[in-house]
């Protein structure tokens, strides 16, 4: 599934609920408390994704094992901020390679450029006698 997959908002609060196991109004106070966001259509309905389930599920997984809202608040914000971290490390690591092989092909060039130039010079030099 595409990210952009699970992030389509497809389910009303009920059917999300019944996915989550959980009461809608549950639903309602993680919105109010800013553990999922819900999209809304333009009845203003609320739109739950595949992503805002699998959000869902996490919260009472954490909650199932003791941890309250604020808890879970932290450990999701740290958790995206890992996620955001690995992101960038993956783009750094792409570019110093890109920067790596740019390197390398002027060093060949450079060393190239060196022995044409020897060459020219030993050329020139039997010219001369």
């Amino acid at each position: 599934m595409s990210l952009n997959d699970r992030n389509r908002p497809l389910y009303m609060i009920s059917v999300a609920a019944d996915l989550a196991g959980m009461h809608p109004q549950t639903l309602r106070v993680y919105e109010s408390k800013g553990l999922v966001n819900p999209q809304r259509s333009q009845g203003n309905t609320r739109l739950y994704s595949q992503a805002d389930i699998e959000q869902l599920e996490l919260i009472s997984q954490l909650t199932d094992e003791g941890i309250n809202l604020a808890g879970v608040i932290r450990i999701i914000d740290l958790m995206n901020r890992v996620q955001e971290r690995d992101e960038r490390i993956v783009k750094l690591e792409r570019k110093v390679t890109r920067l790596s092989e740019r390197l390398h092909e002027y060093e060949i060039r450079q060393q190239i450029t060196a022995l044409v130039h020897v060459k020219h010079t030993e050329i020139t030099k039997y010219d001369g006698i």
